[in-house]
């Protein structure tokens, strides 16, 4: 499998080239273009409870679609909301992924749903996160720019502008100080992470940008 990913910070887009009998798992409805001699099917990744889940809880569809290839051919994908396309590999290691995040990724991985916290129930962001394990070849998207920060002892972030993460990193959701300045400030929750590790946020927020829009939609 060759891969290339283009069009990055603001429309990123995914191509990989697959040899005869070579397969890719992508989001559901993320196909923007195929060539000819590729084979389609659905699968649920993880069983059908942990597939059920994923979607109700993780912001991910209840399917991906394996993408075959019965000769040399490619597939390219794009992410929903216009933003940057990242790559990572695993080697028999874990990565985290917030809600919404996950594009694509080589046959063998393995997808679960993470609990967040009660907290994050009130982050306004989801309270689950996607939990991608094994090894193989990781494609997440985020929203604008993504920034990779090295995390060494405390960092806090908008709970909105976190992508994926490391599980060598630990968090927890909090206010920015007392009540008042939690309810006061316009920031709300904020993910305190601690430990040592990689840390990927986005630069554009969701949420913010359907509140600018809901003032021209009345």
């Amino acid at each position: 499998m060759k891969f290339d990913i283009s069009g990055n910070p603001a429309y990123g887009d995914l191509t990989v080239a697959l040899e005869p009998g070579e397969s890719f798992w992508s989001e559901g409805g993320a196909m923007s273009r195929m060539s000819a001699g590729l084979d389609l099917n659905t699968r649920l990744p993880a069983g059908l409870l942990k597939s059920i889940l994923r979607r109700l809880l993780g912001g991910e569809s209840l399917f991906v679609s394996e993408y075959t290839a019965n000769q040399m051919a490619y597939v390219s994908l794009t992410p929903s909301m216009s933003g940057s396309v990242l790559h990572r590999e695993l080697q028999d290691d874990t990565f985290l992924l917030t809600a919404g995040a996950f594009l694509g990724c080589t046959p063998g991985l393995g997808l679960k749903t993470r609990f967040g916290g009660l907290r994050s129930f009130f982050s306004g962001d989801g309270a689950f996160m996607i939990e991608v394990s094994g090894t193989g070849d990781l494609f997440f998207n985020g929203y604008g720019g993504v920034v990779e920060k090295e995390v060494d002892g405390e960092f806090i972030v908008d709970t909105g502008h976190v992508v994926a993460f490391e599980p060598s990193l630990s968090y927890k959701i909090t206010g920015m100080g007392g009540l008042k300045q939690t309810l006061f400030s316009g920031e709300g929750l904020v993910m305190r992470f601690s430990g040592t590790g990689k840390l990927y946020l986005q630069t554009r927020h969701l949420a913010g940008m359907a509140g600018w829009l809901a003032r021209y939609c009345r």
